[in-house]
């Protein structure tokens, strides 16, 4: 099932480009996080007013109708000259992700390996299999019920490693598969608004501009707007992706007003007829009040133009986290209705299971993961793709 999904799914291969990246980027000390909100007693401002001045966008070539769900991205090849076909051929998603999810599943089947050495399957072995499956950050609900299939068949029998990791990765699946669920684009919104949010140093920009770049392939006219107005290096890295993808930018000055922003750029993608408006905004902790109320009052702005907007609410997580991500789920999704996932660095940790334990507890859509900085390395979630990836099975 998974092979005949990516071999229809992941086709087509675009080189990297060297677009600055945040995706590895350690967060910032929480000195630097700090808003002028946060800074001040008063309360947040009024919601933004519709008289606020927005510079003219350098308007996007015309884009052709195409398919408005990244479900047939990436579905054909494109012509190489012939100086790209002499190049290497990287290596295949699924080859990607597999080495992505290297350390979690090393760390998984290592435990295993320690856990059942000739043994026998009893109270002792079960015990010890839900400590590690907890520890590889998959959450309590999904190890006991990984131990539990197990105990059901193979109770006081000797079982091999190979089944353990069958019985991990069909639990995986299992639990996932109801939310693979592909980032689907309304064209009849004009704009299809989505705001996309998260913790400094998850991979939120770097993840728009893979977004931009994914959407004006599906034929889509995109525009970006650089809402993390608290930092420079944000607004200057989303320009590159914009002048990369061809989406124009709408960005203000270092410590603008984020809400007046977004504002702004909803009338502008309607004005220009935008398929989509991206909106970028600062990284918050999700334990400062004041920075998750500059938020929630984003949301109250858009709903100004559109009541309903924003059509997607898309949380980026890093997978280095761990269990870190369970609360920043829950905070984001209190304040701003969070729609989707994106999870990223699956690639830097031994922590991936943590997906399977936000499934469990917010049952949110998961759209995409990513394994790597290139744009190829963001790509849409496959549950039994990763499930194998993770529990290290072959295909």
């Amino acid at each position: 099932m998974a092979k005949n999904f990516l071999s229809g799914l992941f086709g087509k291969k675009k080189p990297a480009e060297d677009i600055p990246s945040d995706e590895h980027a350690a967060p910032e000390p929480e000195a630097e996080r700090h808003a002028p909100a946060e800074e001040s007693s008063e309360p947040p401002r009024e919601e933004a007013a519709e008289t606020s001045a927005a510079p003219d966008p350098v308007t996007a070539p015309a884009q052709p109708d195409g398919a408005v769900s990244l479900a047939e991205d990436l579905s054909s090849d494109k012509a190489t000259t012939p100086a790209e076909s002499d190049e290497p051929k990287k290596p295949g998603w699924l080859s990607r992700l597999t080495q992505g999810l290297s350390k979690s599943s090393s760390k998984l089947s290592d435990g295993v390996a320690s856990i059942f050495n000739k043994r026998k399957l009893d109270d002792e072995t079960l015990e010890e299999l839900e400590e590690l499956l907890i520890t590889a950050d998959l959450g309590i609900s999904a190890a006991e019920r990984v131990t539990d299939t197990l105990a059901q068949d193979k109770f006081d029998k000797e079982i091999t490693e190979a089944e353990i990791y069958e019985a991990l990765a069909d639990e995986v699946a299992s639990t996932l598969t109801p939310l693979e669920k592909p980032l689907t684009i309304d064209k009849a919104k004009k704009p299809h608004v989505i705001l996309m949010i998260g913790v400094n140093g998850a991979g939120k920009t770097t993840t728009i501009g893979k977004l931009a770049h994914k959407f004006k392939d599906d034929g889509l006219s995109v525009m970006l707007a650089a809402g993390d107005t608290f930092r420079a290096a944000a607004i200057e890295q989303l320009s590159v992706w914009g002048e990369r993808t061809g989406a124009p930018v709408i960005a203000r000055d270092v410590g603008a007003d984020a809400a007046g922003l977004a504002f702004d750029a909803v009338k502008e993608a309607k004005a220009a007829g935008s398929d989509v408006l991206i909106i970028d905004t600062a990284g918050r902790l999700q334990n400062k009040s004041a920075l998750m109320d500059e938020l929630a009052k984003i949301v109250r702005v858009l709903k100004k133009l559109d009541e309903t907007a924003p059509h997607d609410v898309v949380l980026v997580l890093d997978a280095t986290v761990g269990q870190n991500a369970i609360s920043q789920a829950e905070a984001f999704s209190e304040i701003a209705g969070v729609t989707g996932l994106v999870m990223t660095k699956l690639d830097g940790t031994a922590r991936g299971g943590v997906l399977v334990a936000l499934a469990d507890k917010f049952a949110l859509p998961i759209h995409f993961v990513g394994v790597g900085e290139s744009v190829d390395d963001l790509q849409m979630f496959h549950a039994e793709s990763f499930a194998r990836a993770l529990a290290g099975v072959s295909e």
